[in-house]
């Protein structure tokens, strides 16, 4: 059976996810470029309706009001050490099918990391509410590619499919949570265990 890439789950929705990025892309781009980038997300409604009828059943948990507000003062406290500061967004509505499945149309354009970059400064440095497909489609603008379809992409069966798939993975790896990062046979669950990930990768190039 053939080994795995070495790879990470990313999620547009998590700070920590947000402070991987970073790290990876300013100060290990030579891992970011050697790794399989795949994104991790709680279904919205349209995803939702097709996994009913399968067999993937995901470990997501909702979160706590305790574990929310340390969320919020961990994060911050982690981002003022990288000289980052946070705009919290609000998610009124959230629906986390919108830009997820808007990230796999631009990584079908080949601007999938380009995409993340976008979505991470619109949520976490200026505050804006990734379920509004207004705003994904405004990304998918700046990419250059046609905002509707980048906006609107959980309306195209497709993708939505492909989106089953990738939700797939996530059970078939048993990812409970991110950033999450693999090195068969190691797992590393989060942020502040990155280094780890990094070692392992360099050492088997």
């Amino acid at each position: 059976m053939a080994v795995e890439p070495a790879r990470w789950y990313f999620s547009l929705r998590s700070p920590y996810s947000w402070l991987a990025y970073r790290e990876l892309t300013e100060n290990a781009p030579d891992v970011a470029e050697r790794i399989e980038w795949r994104p991790y997300w709680e279904p919205g409604a349209a995803s939702a309706r097709l996994l009913a009828g399968t067999d993937i059943r995901l470990p997501y948990v909702p979160m706590s009001k305790e574990k929310h507000l340390y969320i919020l003062q961990d994060v911050k406290r982690l981002a003022a050490e990288r000289g980052l500061a946070v705009a919290w967004p609000v998610d009124t509505e959230p629906d986390w099918d919108v830009s997820h499945l808007g990230y796999l149309v631009a990584e079908d354009a080949g601007l999938g990391r380009e995409f993340i970059g976008l979505a991470y400064r619109a949520r976490f440095e200026c505050g804006l509410d990734l379920s509004e497909r207004a705003v994904v489609a405004a990304i998918g603008a700046e990419l250059g590619l046609d905002p509707d379809t980048v906006g609107n992409a959980a309306d195209d069966r497709a993708v939505l499919d492909r989106g089953v798939e990738a939700l797939r993975t996530i059970g078939r790896d048993g990812v409970f949570g991110v950033p999450f990062f693999i090195h068969d046979p190691d797992r590393y669950w989060g942020s502040d265990r990155l280094a780890g990930f990094l070692a392992g990768v360099r050492a088997a190039a």
